[in-house]
Order: C-alpha cells, then structure tokens, then sequence
C-alpha cells in the first residue's frame, strides 16, 4: 500500500467516526502518519476538555482506524 493509500484509509476512518464527535461539540485532524504505523491527530472542540477522550481516542478512534488500516499499530493525540 502506497503513502497516499494508507492517508486515504486513515482519513476515511476519521471521515466514519467524525459525526460522533461533532455530535458532542469536537472534531479531530490528521496531523501526520509516521512510518506507516503511527497515526498523530489532533482532538479539537469539546474533545480537548472531554473527560473520557482518552478512552474515545483508544476505543472509538484507534479502533476504527485499524479497521481500515490494519498495519497501523497506535493512534496519538497531539496537544497544541
């Protein structure tokens, strides 16, 4: 699977799981995806202050976007 490929998994995996975050205020970004395992993304809105994001990070967010893309292995939020 090419860069691109993989990018367009993983935004497809936000794209799924974003109606469920903008539902409760937030949203997330892609910010980069390092050695083709390693997704960084940037919680925003409500989800900066959420209690559980930690656990809608793991849970919702990484799971879905391994559903997609298999060999990404784990899913981190950036603070700004």
């Amino acid at each position: 699977m090419t860069e691109a490929e993989l990018k367009q998994k993983v935004l497809d995996a936000l794209d799924e799981i974003r109606p469920f975050l903008q539902s409760d205020g937030g949203d997330i970004a892609l910010l980069d995806i390092e050695n083709g395992e390693t997704v960084r993304v940037q919680l925003e809105g409500a989800c900066v202050s959420c209690s559980v994001n930690q656990m809608t990070l793991k849970s919702g967010v990484e799971m879905t976007i391994k559903k997609h893309a298999p060999q990404i292995t784990q899913v981190i939020n950036v603070m700004n």
